[in-house]
C-alpha cells in the first residue's frame, strides 16, 4: 500500500518513497508475530547502533543498501548547506548536515506564532475526546508519553498536539517552536522502533514506547510566545544513535546543552538526531493555540492515500512542512 502526503508549498499530492519499507513491513508483521524475541533484540539500542553503523559509516554500506541512490531520488539539496557539497562525502555527513536556515527557512514575524520544529511531515490533532481532530492513543499512549512526571501529564490533558515525522532524507536538526523559559528537560528510556507509517499502524503507539527526550517550555514568561506551557518530545527511532542537545542562539555557534531555567529564542537550533528517521511530538495546553488553516484542511483531504487514514479509520493526512514555518497562532481569548 502506498503512502501519500500533501506538499505545503505547492498543495500537490506526493507519494513517499519509504526507506526500507519492505524490511520494516517484514519486521513489524512476520517477525514481530512469529519471532518476538528476535524482534525485541532488533529494537534494542545496541543492535540499532550496529545497523546505523552499517548504513551510514561503513564504506560498502551505502552501496549495498542503496542509500546513495535513495538520496539522489529524494532530491536532497546540498546547496543550502553550510558546508560545501564536496565535504559531504558520507551518508552520515549528509544526514547530520547544517543548513543556512536563516536564508532558506524563513520564519513568520508575529510574536504569537508557533513554528514547526523540523523539516518533516506533520499530523495535527486534539487530546480531547469528542473533538473532530481527536488522535489520543493512536500514535502514542498519552499516560506514557511524558514519562513519570505527573505534573506535566496533568498540564496537557485535553490539549492539542502536532506530530512531526522526519524521513531519512530530511535535515535532522530540530529547532525551538516557541520562545520562553525551559521549565524542565529530561530523558525517558525506551526501545527504538521504526517511525515508518506501516510500523506506526502495526505497533499502534511507538512514540510512547521509544526512548525520548522531553523539554517543557514556559512561553508566558517575559519575551515568550504567550501560548502557555509547551512540551516538545523528541522521539528516537530505529538506527537513531542518540539525540544531541545543542542549542545555539545564532547560527550553530557555541552550542550548549538544554537546561532548566534557560531562556530560548524561537526558531533556533535545539538538537540533532544521529542519524535515520525519527519524530517530534509537540503538546499544547487546552485552548491556547489555533493550528494553521491549511494544515487542518489537508488533514481531511479524501483524495490522498494515507496509511494513517487506512490504519486508524479516520482521515489523517500529513503535510510536508519546513522547519520554522507557521504551525499555529496564539488564541486571542484562551
Amino acid at each position: 500500500m502506498k503512502h501519500q502526503y500533501v506538499d505545503r508549498t505547492s498543495g500537490c499530492i506526493a507519494t513517499e518513497k519509504l526507506f526500507g519499507d519492505r524490511i520494516v513491513s517484514f519486521l513489524y508483521s512476520g517477525v514481530r508475530e512469529n519471532a518476538p524475541l528476535l524482534f525485541q533484540l532488533i529494537t534494542q539500542q545496541r543492535v540499532s547502533h550496529l545497523l546505523a553503523k552499517a548504513n551510514f559509516d561503513l564504506p560498502l554500506g551505502p552501496s549495498l543498501l542503496g542509500n546513495r541512490r535513495f538520496l539522489r531520488s529524494c532530491g536532497v539539496n546540498l546547496n543550502e548547506c553550510v558546508a560545501p557539497p564536496h565535504e559531504l562525502r558520507t551518508p552520515r555527513r549528509i544526514f547530520e548536515r547544517q543548513i543556512r536556515y536563516w536564508e532558506h527557512r524563513p520564519m513568520p514575524d508575529e510574536p504569537g506564532a508557533v513554528v514547526c520544529p523540523a523539516d518533516a511531515r506533520v499530523v495535527i490533532g486534539s487530546l480531547e475526546s469528542g473533538k473532530l481532530l481527536f488522535v489520543k492513543n493512536k500514535f502514542f499512549q498519552y499516560d506514557e508519553l511524558l514519562g513519570c512526571k505527573k505534573a506535566w501529564r496533568e498540564a496537557f490533558v485535553d490539549g492539542d498536539v502536532a506530530i512531526f515525522r522526519l524521513t531519512p532524507d530530511k535535515y535532522h536538526y530540530t529547532h525551538t517552536p516557541v520562545a520562553g523559559i525551559i521549565r524542565d528537560h529530561y530523558e525517558v528510556p525506551g526501545e527504538l522502533h521504526s517511525c515508518n507509517p506501516g510500523a506506526v499502524v502495526e505497533l499502534v503507539t511507538p512514540y510512547s514506547k521509544n526512548r525520548r527526550a522531553v523539554t517543557v517550555f514556559d512561553t508566558d514568561a517575559a519575551g515568550g510566545t504567550g501560548v502557555g506551557l509547551v512540551a516538545m518530545i523528541e522521539v528516537a527511532a530505529l538506527m537513531i544513535g542518540e539525540i544531541v542537545q545543542c542549542y545555539s542562539d545564532h547560527g550553530y555557534e557555541k552550542p550548549r546543552a538544554v537546561q532548566r531555567c534557560m531562556g530560548v529564542r524561537k526558531g533556533a537550533p535545539k538538537s540533532l538526531f544521529r542519524p535515520g528517521s525519527s519524530a517530534v511530538v509537540v503538546l499544547f495546553q487546552k485552548n491556547r493555540v489555533e493550528f494553521a488553516r491549511d494544515l487542518v484542511v489537508n488533514l481531511y483531504r479524501s483524495d490522498v492515500e494515507s496509511r494513517f487514514s487506512y490504519g486508524f479509520l479516520q482521515p489523517l493526512v500529513e503535510t510536508d512542512v519546513n522547519v520554522r514555518s507557521l504551525l499555529a497562532t496564539r488564541r486571542k481569548h484562551p
